[in-house]
């Protein structure tokens, strides 16, 4: 029984034709060459600063949700449309042992600050499917 034995050999530098015939020599056959290059790309750098409730995938070519800090948006936005109050916010957030990006306690000021983003992914927030269950087991 035979089985196919692959290789990968990364180069710095062209190739020689002498190495492609020891490769040969050796039983090897060429599949595929691979070529790369730097471009320069119209898509715009990720942000420096990253929205709460994402963060950078792990190709490090977009964002996606980061579902720890999307449920602490979640009860942000339910906390500011129940409690109102941003001490009350923060002390319910500290309760339930949610914590910061930086890994701090809430304070009234950083409720304050994630206003502006709650403003952007409300709307998004409200039509979730996940907000609708969150608000039906409320209300029964």
């Amino acid at each position: 029984m035979k089985r196919t034995e692959r290789m990968r050999q990364a180069v710095s530098e062209p190739v020689a034709e002498a190495d492609l015939q020891q490769q040969v020599a050796r039983g090897w056959r060429m599949v595929a060459i691979e070529w790369e290059r730097e471009i320069e790309t119209a898509d715009e750098p990720l942000p420096t600063d990253v929205p709460f409730g994402l963060r950078i995938s792990s190709d490090t070519q977009r964002l996606e949700d980061d579902p720890k800090e999307r449920e602490t948006l979640f009860q942000l936005m339910d906390l500011v449309v129940q409690e109102g109050s941003y001490s009350r916010v923060a002390e319910e957030l500290n309760r339930r042992g949610c914590r910061t990006r930086q890994g701090e306690v809430w304070t009234p000021i950083s409720v304050f600050e994630m206003l502006p983003r709650l403003i952007e992914v409300g709307p998004h927030l409200f039509r979730s499917p996940e907000w609708q269950k969150r608000k039906q087991a409320t209300t029964v």
